[in-house]
Protein backbone atom coordinates (compact mmCIF):
# COMPACT_ATOMS: atom_id res chain seq x y z
CA UNK A 1 0.00 0.00 0.00
CA UNK A 2 1.24 3.49 -0.75
CA UNK A 3 1.28 6.41 1.64
CA UNK A 4 -1.77 8.18 0.25
CA UNK A 5 -3.88 5.13 -0.59
CA UNK A 6 -3.38 5.61 -4.34
CA UNK A 7 -1.01 4.31 -6.96
CA UNK A 8 2.24 6.20 -6.83
CA UNK A 9 5.00 6.82 -4.30
CA UNK A 10 5.34 4.00 -1.77
CA UNK A 11 5.84 4.44 1.96
CA UNK A 12 9.43 3.19 2.14
CA UNK A 13 12.16 2.65 4.74
CA UNK A 14 13.37 6.25 4.40
CA UNK A 15 9.87 7.51 5.21
CA UNK A 16 9.77 5.22 8.24
CA UNK A 17 13.26 6.38 9.29
CA UNK A 18 12.15 10.01 9.07
CA UNK A 19 9.11 9.18 11.19
CA UNK A 20 11.32 7.49 13.81
CA UNK A 21 13.47 10.62 14.07
CA UNK A 22 10.39 12.85 14.39
CA UNK A 23 8.83 10.50 16.96
CA UNK A 24 11.95 10.79 19.10
CA UNK A 25 11.97 14.60 18.80
CA UNK A 26 9.54 16.45 16.55
CA UNK A 27 11.74 19.58 16.77
CA UNK A 28 14.64 17.88 14.98
CA UNK A 29 15.94 20.10 12.17
CA UNK A 30 15.83 19.02 8.54
CA UNK A 31 19.63 18.95 8.51
CA UNK A 32 19.69 16.57 11.49
CA UNK A 33 16.98 14.39 9.95
CA UNK A 34 18.90 14.24 6.68
CA UNK A 35 22.09 13.17 8.45
CA UNK A 36 20.22 10.54 10.48
CA UNK A 37 18.50 8.93 7.49
CA UNK A 38 21.12 9.51 4.79
CA UNK A 39 19.07 11.88 2.61
CA UNK A 40 19.35 15.52 1.57
CA UNK A 41 17.35 18.15 3.45
CA UNK A 42 15.27 18.77 0.30
CA UNK A 43 14.41 15.09 -0.01
CA UNK A 44 13.49 14.96 3.70
CA UNK A 45 11.35 18.10 3.35
CA UNK A 46 9.50 16.65 0.35
CA UNK A 47 8.89 13.36 2.12
CA UNK A 48 7.66 15.08 5.29
CA UNK A 49 5.30 17.34 3.31
CA UNK A 50 3.94 14.31 1.42
CA UNK A 51 3.37 12.45 4.71
CA UNK A 52 1.64 15.52 6.19
CA UNK A 53 -0.60 15.96 3.14
CA UNK A 54 -1.52 12.27 3.08
CA UNK A 55 -2.42 12.31 6.79
CA UNK A 56 0.33 9.89 7.82
CA UNK A 57 1.74 12.73 9.94
CA UNK A 58 -1.26 14.15 11.76
CA UNK A 59 0.50 16.83 13.79
CA UNK A 60 3.39 17.68 16.08
CA UNK A 61 3.17 17.64 19.86
CA UNK A 62 5.06 17.38 23.15
CA UNK A 63 5.17 14.47 25.60
CA UNK A 64 4.19 15.38 29.14
CA UNK A 65 5.16 13.52 32.32
CA UNK A 66 1.73 13.30 33.96
CA UNK A 67 3.23 12.74 37.42
CA UNK A 68 5.07 16.07 37.10
CA UNK A 69 1.75 17.89 36.63
CA UNK A 70 -0.02 16.12 39.49
CA UNK A 71 -1.52 12.99 37.90
CA UNK A 72 0.27 10.25 39.83
CA UNK A 73 -1.93 7.29 38.85
CA UNK A 74 -3.35 5.69 35.74
CA UNK A 75 -6.52 3.62 35.90
CA UNK A 76 -7.75 1.18 33.28
CA UNK A 77 -11.54 0.92 33.30
CA UNK A 78 -13.51 -1.68 31.40
CA UNK A 79 -17.16 -0.81 30.88
CA UNK A 80 -20.21 -2.77 29.73
CA UNK A 81 -23.26 -0.84 28.55
CA UNK A 82 -26.92 -1.79 28.91
CA UNK A 83 -27.61 -1.21 25.22
CA UNK A 84 -25.54 -1.37 22.03
CA UNK A 85 -27.69 0.84 19.84
CA UNK A 86 -25.89 3.36 17.64
CA UNK A 87 -27.41 6.20 19.67
CA UNK A 88 -26.22 4.73 22.99
CA UNK A 89 -22.70 4.15 21.68
CA UNK A 90 -22.55 7.66 20.21
CA UNK A 91 -23.86 9.31 23.40
CA UNK A 92 -21.47 7.33 25.59
CA UNK A 93 -18.52 8.25 23.38
CA UNK A 94 -19.55 11.90 23.44
CA UNK A 95 -19.81 11.83 27.24
CA UNK A 96 -16.32 10.31 27.52
CA UNK A 97 -14.90 13.08 25.31
CA UNK A 98 -16.12 15.66 27.84
CA UNK A 99 -14.04 14.20 30.71
CA UNK A 100 -10.50 15.63 30.50
CA UNK A 101 -8.95 12.91 32.68
CA UNK A 102 -9.90 10.27 30.10
CA UNK A 103 -6.79 9.87 27.97
CA UNK A 104 -8.00 7.11 25.66
CA UNK A 105 -11.21 5.20 25.14
CA UNK A 106 -11.70 2.22 22.85
CA UNK A 107 -14.84 0.40 21.76
CA UNK A 108 -13.71 -3.22 21.99
CA UNK A 109 -14.84 -6.79 21.39
CA UNK A 110 -15.06 -9.36 24.18
CA UNK A 111 -16.65 -9.37 27.62
CA UNK A 112 -16.61 -5.58 27.96
CA UNK A 113 -17.67 -2.86 25.53
CA UNK A 114 -15.10 -0.17 26.33
CA UNK A 115 -11.49 -0.01 27.48
CA UNK A 116 -10.73 3.39 29.02
CA UNK A 117 -7.41 4.81 30.25
CA UNK A 118 -7.77 7.55 32.86
CA UNK A 119 -5.20 9.82 34.57
CA UNK A 120 -5.94 10.65 38.22
CA UNK A 121 -4.12 12.35 41.07
CA UNK A 122 -4.78 9.54 43.56
CA UNK A 123 -7.45 7.07 44.68
CA UNK A 124 -9.66 9.81 46.14
CA UNK A 125 -9.50 11.70 42.85
CA UNK A 126 -10.52 8.51 41.03
CA UNK A 127 -13.44 7.97 43.42
CA UNK A 128 -14.55 11.56 42.75
CA UNK A 129 -14.28 11.07 38.99
CA UNK A 130 -16.33 7.85 39.18
CA UNK A 131 -19.03 9.35 41.36
CA UNK A 132 -19.29 12.80 39.77
CA UNK A 133 -18.61 12.02 36.12
CA UNK A 134 -18.32 8.44 34.89
CA UNK A 135 -21.25 6.98 36.83
CA UNK A 136 -23.40 9.95 35.82
CA UNK A 137 -23.34 8.71 32.22
CA UNK A 138 -26.59 6.82 31.56
CA UNK A 139 -26.51 3.21 30.39
CA UNK A 140 -23.51 1.75 32.25
CA UNK A 141 -24.33 -1.82 33.31
CA UNK A 142 -20.99 -2.82 34.79
CA UNK A 143 -17.44 -1.54 35.18
CA UNK A 144 -14.15 -2.97 36.35
CA UNK A 145 -11.22 -0.76 37.39
CA UNK A 146 -7.53 -1.60 37.65
CA UNK A 147 -4.81 0.77 38.84
CA UNK A 148 -1.62 0.61 36.78
CA UNK A 149 1.26 -0.39 39.03
CA UNK A 150 4.04 0.19 36.52
CA UNK A 151 4.21 1.13 32.84
CA UNK A 152 6.45 -1.38 31.08
CA UNK A 153 6.20 0.05 27.58
CA UNK A 154 4.62 3.13 26.09
CA UNK A 155 4.61 3.90 22.39
CA UNK A 156 2.23 5.50 19.93
CA UNK A 157 3.52 3.53 16.96
CA UNK A 158 5.52 0.38 16.26
CA UNK A 159 7.96 2.52 14.26
CA UNK A 160 9.64 3.86 17.38
CA UNK A 161 11.16 0.45 18.14
CA UNK A 162 12.30 -0.35 14.60
CA UNK A 163 15.93 0.20 13.61
CA UNK A 164 16.87 2.98 11.21
CA UNK A 165 17.84 1.88 7.69
CA UNK A 166 21.50 1.36 6.94
CA UNK A 167 23.16 3.41 4.20
CA UNK A 168 23.95 1.55 1.05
Amino acid sequence: MDIDGKAGKKFDEHDRAILRVLLADSRTTLQEIGRAVGLSTTSCWNRIKRMEESGAIQGYTVRVDLAQIGYQDTVIVQVTLESHSEETLWEFGRALESIPEILEAFLISGDYDYFIRIAVKDTRDYERLLREQLYQIPGIRHSKSSFVLRTLKKSDTPLAAAPAPTRR
